[in-house]
């Protein structure tokens, strides 16, 4: 399976060992860290965009 995974252009560290990648698959946004790439997350954009949605509000601000 061919994936095309994105990062962000400001990872973390210089190597780009310790970010978060995105990809898209028949419908599906697939998640993976760098470090442990054998692991793929699914979900769906909508999904994701509530995640993220909630995440810019503050919704999750007790967890960290």
């Amino acid at each position: 399976m061919d994936i095309q995974w994105r990062k962000s252009s400001t990872s973390s560290n210089a190597d780009g060992s310790n970010c978060l990648e995105l990809a898209q698959r028949e419908g599906q946004i697939l998640m993976r860290e760098s470090d442990n790439p054998d692991v793929i997350i699914r979900t769906t954009p909508a999904r994701l965009r509530a995640f993220l949605d909630g995440a810019k509000a503050g919704e999750f601000d007790d967890l960290a």
